[in-house]
């Protein structure tokens, strides 16, 4: 369970709260903007196929979840695995089956992009650029708009898009300019004060890194962390933002950088459908927004991997 409270962000900070004074890198923000309290569910990395009884965890998953009174739920990215690297029959089928397993979760959903929600992008799918589907025209198809924000009770919730598509046909963790300058100006617009939550498939912070042996061969791209992320949480300095949420490294993790929370939310296919990845099991989160702070809890649903590979 992760408690993530005013008080803990006290403990954290050196004494600071979110929008304190400018001590210890804590920068000075304005005072806090009342909100109404609401519930939300993250749910993040589906990775829906139909191998591995994946099907019956997602399920499994999304019964426990329409049962925890909630305002809605974003989906953290990564819905299938995966549409990287296959044709169209296959990536198709995919989505249909998230889409047929989501309807069980009965609750305004929005979605965030992963990089496995990309279509024929690596060369072994023999896709071509070319596709109408190609690349991040699969998501948009299905889900809509790549980076939006949407208001929810006096709060501002902001979903960013965090894959680029490299010109080797790979992906990393990118925050492309028009977004940054997009989001920007959607910070700036806000009333001051304004309680801001942000979403992230590829986290902005994270120590994922440092968690294991490094890899034997580096990898070609930066693909665990946001490259530019620099440019990105710098923006949140001056504004009231109380919580980012974050996917795809399929652990949990909580780091505060000038008062803000980096949660990062787990998944509900653990080690992509093979058991727990660094002690996180299959599950997702449930947050409670109340009072200008986030509390994430996570909530387990009783997966049982037939091919246990923990990690």
């Amino acid at each position: 369970m992760i408690e993530i409270k005013r008080r803990a962000f006290l403990s954290l900070t050196g004494g600071l709260a979110l929008a304190g004074t400018a001590r210890a890198g804590v920068p000075n923000r304005p005072p806090m903007r009342a909100h109404e309290p609401f519930t939300f569910l993250f749910i993040t990395d589906t990775h829906l196929q139909p191998e591995l009884n994946a099907r019956a965890g997602c399920h499994a998953a999304f019964v426990k979840a329409r049962g925890i009174p909630a305002d809605f739920a974003i989906q953290g990215g990564d819905h299938v695995f995966d549409a990287l690297g296959v044709g169209a029959p296959r990536a198709t089928m995919l989505l249909d089956l998230y889409k047929r397993t989501a309807d069980e979760l009965t609750l305004p959903v929005h979605h965030t992009i992963g990089n496995h929600d990309c279509f024929g992008v690596y060369t072994k799918s023999g896709v071509e650029p070319s596709d109408p589907m190609y690349g991040k025209k699969y998501f948009e198809d299905n889900f809509g708009r790549l980076y939006y924000a949407f208001d929810h009770k006096g709060v501002h919730v902001v979903v960013l898009d965090s894959i680029g598509i490299t010109a080797d046909r790979m992906y990393e963790g990118r925050i492309d300019a028009p977004q940054i300058a997009w989001l920007a100006n959607d910070l700036a617009a806000q009333p001051a004060g304004t309680p801001i939550i942000v979403v992230t498939h590829i986290p902005l912070v994270t120590a994922v890194e440092d968690y294991a042996a490094p890899p034997a061969t580096p990898p070609k791209h930066h693909a665990l962390s946001v490259i530019n992320a620099y440019e990105v949480i710098s923006l949140f300095d001056r504004y009231n933002v109380i919580g980012v949420f974050q996917g795809h490294t399929h652990i949990l993790e909580h780091i505060v950088w000038h008062g803000v929370p980096y949660i990062t939310g787990g998944a509900v296919s653990g080690n992509w459908w093979h058991g727990t990845r660094y002690g996180t099991p299959e599950g997702f989160m449930v947050v409670d927004v109340a009072d200008g702070a986030v509390t994430a809890r996570y909530e387990t649903y009783g997966f049982r991997t037939i091919d246990p590979q923990n990690t």
